[in-house]
C-alpha cells in the first residue's frame, strides 16, 4: 500500500527515495549542466544537394534521421577548399591566420605557410583541457608533411591519414601508397587488428567507436572528429552498392537538376523565388549525348552515389553504437562537408581502370555531376560563389534539441566554420586560451551555435569573409560582394531575393560595392589573406590535392 502522508514516517520516505533515484533521473536525463560528448563528422567534396534533407535523390535514411530528430541550417559556409576547411573548423579562425590560406605548401607569407601555426589551437587541445577524452579518424590535411599531426595538437586517440585520397586497404594507383598512422606510430594497412580488406568509411567509424570505448572506461566525456574521406576522388566504393546504382542517372543531370531543385522548393530549403542557374554552356545537354557517353557518365555517378549511402550507412552504425552505450541522448553531433562539389577533370571527368570503382581505378566524376551536386547554386569547390562554399550542417543532440522540421524548421540564420570552435568551448565549459604552450593565441572568430540550436539566448550579426586562390566574397547581413579570380570583376547579390546569383547589382549600387570591398580589403590584411603569394604551378597544385 502507498504510505499516506499524514503519516510521521513519509517526508522521511520521500527523502529516502530522492537520495536513492537522484542519480539515476541524472544518469538517464542529461541537464542543462551537463556538458555533452561531442561528434564531428565531415565528408570530403560532396555538393550541397547530395543527401536527402538537401534534395538528392540518393537515399540517406540515417541522416534523414538525424534531421528529423534535431536541426537542419540552410545558410552554413565552408571555405571552398579542403584544406582551409579543416583549418578553420579545427581552430575557429579564418584559415589565413592558421597558416593555410592554400593547401599544405609553405609559400613564405605568414597567411600560407601550408600548416597550423603556433599562433592557434585546436579544439581537441581546449577540449581536452577541460577533460575531454580526444579523438580523431580520418583526414588530416592540415600540414602533417610540415610535422603538425593529430597526437601533437591535442588527439589523446588518432587513426589517420596524412592527408587524403586513400578508400581501401589494397588501393593501388596514384594514392595506393598512402600512409596510416595509428596514435602517432605508423601501421600497415592491413594490420589484422583492422580486420583487412577494409572499405575506408567503414575504417574510420570501426576505429573511433573503439575510441568511444576508452573515453567511457575512462569516465570523460568526449569529443571525436572523423574526417571522412568519402566522397573525394578517385571514387570507390563496393561493388554490391555500385550496382544498386546503374542505370538510376541515365536521366541525366538537366533532369535530376531539376527534381532537387522541385524537393528544395518543398521542403522550404529554398525559396521558389530563387532562380535555377541555367546549364553552363561548357557542360553538354544530356539529351545530345550518345548511349556510349550516357552509360559512362551513368556509371560514374553511381559510384559517387554509393560512397553516399556507405557514408550514410555508418552513420547508422555511429547512432547504434551511441545508442548500445547510453550515450546517444547527451552526444551532440555535427555533419557537414568541406566544400562543395568537385568539378576537377572538367567536363569529362576521369573512367580509368579495369573495373571503375574499385580499388586499382581511377575515377573523377567531373563538372557535369558536380553541377547537379551543387544544386541550385553557381560553381564548384575552390570558389567563393555559393556552389563552393554552401555546406550542409546537420546538428542532432536529444538532451537539448527540440526537433524543427518541415519547411519553417530551418535554420536561416548565417553561420560558418568558425562556429564549431565557439560551441564546443560552450557547451565543454572549456576556457579558450590567450596564451598556449608559451605563444600568444588569437582571439575566436566565432559565436557559440548553442543559441540557434537550443532556441534560447541571441546570436549576433557579423559580416563573414572568404579568400581562395584569387576568389573572394564578403557577406553582411543578406548583401554578398563576390568575386572569381583575382583579376575578375566584383558582383554583388541579395542572398534573401536571390541566393542563387543571378541577379548582379553591382553597376546599381556602386558605393556599396565600395564600402563592402574596403571592408574585405581591411580583413584580409588583418588575416594575412593578403598580400598574396604567387600563384602555384598545376603540377604544385596536384602535389598537395
Amino acid at each position: 500500500m502507498r504510505p499516506s502522508l499524514s503519516k510521521p514516517t513519509a517526508p522521511l520516505l520521500f527523502v529516502a527515495l530522492v537520495l536513492v533515484l537522484a542519480p539515476l533521473s541524472f544518469a538517464a536525463s542529461p541537464t542543462n549542466e551537463q556538458r555533452p560528448n561531442i561528434i564531428v563528422i565531415m565528408v570530403d567534396d560532396m555538393g550541397f544537394s547530395d543527401i536527402g534533407p538537401y534534395g538528392s535523390e540518393i537515399p540517406t535514411p540515417h541522416l534523414d534521421a538525424l534531421a528529423a530528430g534535431g536541426v537542419r541550417f540552410s545558410q552554413f559556409y565552408n571555405t571552398g577548399r579542403c584544406c582551409p576547411t579543416r583549418a578553420s573548423l579545427l581552430t575557429g579562425l579564418y584559415s589565413h591566420e592558421t597558416g593555410i590560406g592554400w593547401m599544405t605548401a609553405d609559400q613564405g607569407t605568414p597567411g600560407y605557410r601550408g600548416r597550423l601555426n603556433d599562433q592557434c589551437v585546436t579544439i581537441a587541445q581546449v577540449l581536452r583541457g577541460a577533460g575531454y577524452f580526444t579523438a580523431m579518424t580520418g583526414k588530416w590535411h592540415v600540414g602533417f608533411n610540415q610535422g603538425v599531426t593529430p597526437w601533437e595538437r591535442g588527439f589523446d586517440r588518432s587513426l589517420n591519414l596524412p592527408a587524403g585520397g586513400l578508400h581501401y586497404s589494397n588501393q593501388t594507383g596514384p594514392k595506393g601508397g598512402t600512409q596510416m598512422f595509428l596514435n602517432g606510430k605508423e601501421v600497415d594497412r592491413d594490420d589484422p587488428q583492422f580486420n583487412p580488406p577494409w572499405y575506408g568509411t567503414d575504417l574510420w567509424t570501426e576505429q573511433g567507436i573503439h575510441f568511444i570505448d576508452e573515453a567511457i572506461e575512462q569516465q570523460k566525456p568526449f569529443f571525436w572528429y572523423t574526417a571522412h574521406v568519402a566522397p573525394h576522388f578517385p571514387c570507390m566504393a563496393p561493388e554490391s552498392t555500385i550496382a544498386k546504382y546503374r542505370g538510376k542517372y541515365l536521366q541525366g543531370w538537366d533532369k535530376l537538376r531539376e527534381q532537387r531543385y522541385a524537393r528544395q522548393i518543398e521542403s522550404g530549403l529554398i525559396d521558389k523565388e530563387w532562380k535555377l542557374e541555367s546549364r553552363p554552356d561548357e557542360i553538354p545537354e544530356w539529351d545530345s549525348l550518345s548511349d556510349e557517353q550516357k552509360k559512362r557518365y551513368d556509371d560514374m555517378m553511381a559510384i559517387y552515389a554509393a560512397m553516399i549511402e556507405e557514408v550514410d550507412k555508418n552513420i547508422g552504425k555511429l547512432v547504434d553504437a551511441l545508442r548500445e552505450r547510453s550515450q546517444l541522448e547527451n552526444t551532440l553531433i555535427l555533419f557537414l562537408s568541406d566544400n562543395g562539389g568537385n568539378a576537377e577533370a572538367g567536363v569529362p571527368g576521369k573512367y580509368k581502370g579495369d573495373h571503375p570503382g574499385d580499388p586499382h581505378s581511377d575515377v573523377f566524376i567531373g563538372r557535369c555531376w558536380a553541377h547537379l551536386n551543387n544544386t541550385p547554386f553557381r560553381k564548384y569547390k575552390h570558389y567563393n560563389h555559393e556552389g563552393g562554399t554552401a555546406s550542409p550542417l546537420i546538428a542532432h543532440w536529444p538532451a537539448m534539441i527540440k526537433p524543427a522540421t518541415g519547411p519553417e524548421g530551418w535554420i536561416k540564420t548565417p553561420t560558418h566554420l568558425i562556429d564549431i570552435m565557439a560551441t564546443c568551448v560552450d557547451l565543454g565549459q572549456a576556457t579558450y586560451p590567450k596564451e598556449f604552450g608559451g605563444n600568444a593565441i588569437k582571439p575566436m572568430r566565432g559565436q557559440s551555435l548553442k543559441p540557434l540550436l537550443v532556441g534560447a539566448g541571441t546570436f549576433a550579426d557579423r559580416p563573414l569573409y572568404w579568400e581562395h586562390e584569387g576568389n573572394a566574397a564578403i557577406r553582411v547581413g543578406d548583401r554578398k560582394l563576390v568575386r572569381q579570380g583575382i583579376r575578375g570583376d566584383w558582383e554583388l547579390f541579395d542572398m534573401q531575393a536571390d541566393r542563387t546569383e543571378q541577379n548582379n547589382l553591382a553597376e546599381r549600387n556602386p558605393g556599396e560595392v565600395q564600402t563592402m570591398l574596403q571592408q574585405w580589403r581591411r580583413w584580409s590584411k588583418e588575416v594575412g589573406a593578403m598580400p598574396k603569394p604567387p600563384a602555384k604551378t598545376k603540377g604544385q597544385n596536384k602535389k598537395n590535392e
